[in-house]
């Protein structure tokens, strides 16, 4: 049948006698389509009832690994703060191991540490380099379902990647940017915090590709190694800037876009285009002073519910899932900001 239910219990949950029940799972006919309806609805509604049951009163310690900037960090923690009562009955807490930069060898110290403490699971945000992917191989044969975030580390044991397609969203900013600019002569900067990123490596890659189609002559000149702090950022895209004066585009794949906006203005200049990631409080407010032209945006409040939920999917708690496609890639204006984006303060 397709269920582990008695007739009986079927029957009190859609107020309908046995007989009635036993007619629409067998299919024995002589029953109207509103009743069979009710009682399909009923299985659902049993269905659900039974995941409340065995997420109720269970606690879910996550810890939240991330090497990133304070202000993806902060959008981070905000994201799962105010998801935690959409996953009642169960409730959710959670370590969070904050890093803005840092050696390889400190995030593996990090991850072992969890593992040898113990967690119900751990969300992700690591370069792809094969000691990181060593570390989640300990942490997964321990038991600890560890979910990738924003960037994947696909040659890992992780469970599950959570984000956008990034190659999709580095082709979008393409497109973006080569109908905004047109004809207008002139290159782009691309910058990028960390070129171990893999998130940010397939950004690039989607970039370029689509560009080459659209726009082959249009030259890309690189900044890297930044960690999408603004100090760094400011003094790399100001070198960049001083050496090519042709650069008048921007497709910020790192962050750090507030530096870069100063870098131009300490010489002058102010792109005509400029693409940007993430409705964090700095992009937040550079949109509305129209000071970026637009940011490629997905839901982090979803992407935090959706890693919590995999982590429990994992132990059981509730039940499986297809395969679900990425986040979906936003294209967010002055004109068009969600309800509830981040204000500065």
């Amino acid at each position: 049948m397709g269920h582990p239910y008695t007739i009986r219990e079927i029957a009190r949950q859609a107020g309908l006698s046995q007989a009635t029940v036993d007619r629409v799972l067998n299919h024995r006919g002589g029953v109207r389509e509103s009743t069979a309806r009710e009682v399909h609805q009923a299985i659902r509604d049993l269905d659900r009832q039974r995941t409340q049951v065995r997420i109720g009163g269970r606690t879910f310690m996550i810890d939240i690994v991330m090497q990133t900037p304070a202000r993806f960090s902060t959008a981070v923690r905000e994201a799962l703060e105010a998801e935690l009562p959409s996953l009642h009955p169960a409730v959710v807490r959670s370590r969070f191991h904050f890093r803005e930069t840092c050696p390889p060898a400190e995030l593996v110290r990090a991850l072992d540490r969890i593992a040898r403490r113990g967690t119900q699971g751990v969300i992700l945000k690591a370069p792809d380099l094969p000691e990181i992917t060593d570390a989640v191989g300990r942490l997964v044969a321990t038991g600890i379902p560890v979910v990738t975030l924003v960037t994947d580390l696909p040659g890992s044991a992780r469970l599950a990647y959570v984000g956008i397609d990034n190659r999709a969203a580095g082709a979008t900013a393409a497109y973006l940017l080569d109908q905004w600019l047109g004809d207008r002569p002139g290159h782009v900067l691309v910058t990028i915090s960390r070129g171990f990123f893999r998130g940010e490596e397939e950004r690039e890659m989607g970039f370029r590709g689509a560009l080459r189609m659209t726009c082959p002559d249009r030259t890309v000149v690189e900044v890297t190694d930044s960690d999408g702090l603004d100090a760094t950022q400011r003094d790399l895209v100001l070198a960049a800037l001083e050496k090519d004066p042709d650069i008048n585009a921007v497709y910020s794949i790192g962050g750090g876009n507030a530096a870069t906006l100063e870098a131009f203005a300490a010489l002058g200049r102010a792109p005509a285009v400029f693409i940007a990631h993430d409705l964090d409080r700095d992009n937040t407010r550079l949109l509305r002073e129209r000071r970026i032209s637009a940011v490629l945006h997905h839901d982090l409040r979803q992407d935090m519910r959706r890693a919590c939920q995999t982590v429990m999917r994992a132990h059981g708690a509730l039940p499986e899932e297809g395969s679900r496609p990425p986040s979906p890639i936003q294209v967010v204006t002055p004109f068009n900001l969600p309800p509830g984006a981040v204000t500065e303060g």
